[in-house]
């Protein structure tokens, strides 16, 4: 039998000075049942740092032509396209041929350094994709704070990220890989 997908409660007040954006979303977030929290936690940063009052969880995990994150306009068109992992160049061209932007999150360490290597003379034509790393370290210490009931204050300024729960804090550096035009 198929395991069902643990839910999770997350208060996420976001304060993004770089691009003056201030809100608190309440979100339920599905936890596939292989999702790991680091996953999970990487996705909620993902969402604080392409925050919008359009923007939504996917379904994610459970589908393959859908993102894990996506903002979509008034009139349904897809404006961001937010991916975690490490996709395959089919899935960044056909994601950057949907969406106005695509972003994508890649994580893991060396994993995701050598996928990245391996890709990025590939990605060069996409103007409307950016690649965004995360260090291992900083994953590690964010799957730390995951609780199935979170209020999460994430704070941007200057490119760099605090991500704080209750006594907790956990300081991120994301590494741009590649920006988009």
């Amino acid at each position: 039998m198929a395991q069902n997908a643990t839910i999770y409660k997350v208060e996420l007040s976001v304060s993004d000075m770089d691009r003056h954006y201030y809100d608190t979303h309440k979100l339920t977030v599905a936890k596939h049942p292989s999702e790991t929290d680091e996953r999970l936690m990487v996705r909620l940063l993902a969402f604080a740092l392409n925050a919008h009052e359009h923007l939504e969880m996917t379904r994610g995990l459970s589908t393959d032509d859908e993102p894990d994150i996506w903002q979509k306009s008034l009139s349904g068109e897809l404006d961001v396209w937010v991916a975690l992992g490490l996709p395959s160049e089919k899935m960044l061209r056909q994601s950057c041929g949907k969406a106005g932007k695509v972003v994508v999150y890649p994580y893991g360490g060396r994993t995701a350094e050598m996928w990245w290597d391996k890709i990025k003379g590939s990605t060069a034509r996409f103007d409307n994709l950016q690649v965004t790393g995360f260090s291992e370290k900083d994953t590690g210490e964010l799957a730390r704070l995951a609780s199935r009931a979170m209020s999460l204050q994430v704070n941007i300024q200057d490119g760099e990220v605090m991500v704080s729960a209750g006594d907790s804090i956990v300081y991120v550096t994301p590494l741009k890989w590649k920006t988009a035009a």
